[in-house]
């Protein structure tokens, strides 16, 4: 590994760390030429994941797009920015879990909505309104009612 401070790369591993629940490994490196400390983290090399989008065009998978989505939703709700990105890192998770090379959106967008029911109804009837593609007033409504009927998963 190169020194980012003398470009030598000649260093030691003082201090290794396990992150993002063992995905990642976080070392702390010592340069034994000119003696500063660096940080870099190592990661699983993974075959990126790709999105069947509804009219079958193919988009690798973007984590960001999906919490800028959710945050689009949570907007002046009582919900954290560590929610939404905990929910976006579990939903990553669940598809990497998968073990498939290509997802499709609509599996993405039924997950972020199990998420915000249980989150915040809300925030779930904004998404799941936008998702959907609610063409009457009436689909909106009857979204909505479902929510009074049924218990959320995290009841």
């Amino acid at each position: 590994m190169k020194c980012p401070y003398c470009g030598e790369d000649n260093d030691k591993v003082v201090d290794s760390r396990s992150m993002m629940e063992g995905n990642s490994i976080r070392r702390r490196r010592e340069c034994l030429s000119c003696n500063n400390r660096f940080t870099t983290y190592e990661q699983i090399d993974s075959i990126p994941l790709m999105v069947i989008k509804r009219d079958k065009r193919r988009e690798p998978f973007n984590p960001q797009k999906l919490a800028h989505s959710m945050r689009i939703a949570c907007q002046k709700r009582p919900v954290s920015e560590e929610r939404i990105e905990e929910l976006t890192r579990k939903i990553e998770m669940k598809l990497t879990s998968l073990m498939k090379k290509e997802i499709e959106s609509e599996l993405i967008g039924e997950m972020v909505m199990s998420e915000l029911r249980g989150l915040d109804q809300i925030a779930y009837v904004r998404f799941a309104s936008v998702y959907r593609d609610f063409k009457a007033v009436e689909e909106f409504i009857a979204e909505a009612s479902e929510l009074l009927t049924k218990p959320s998963p995290s009841s």
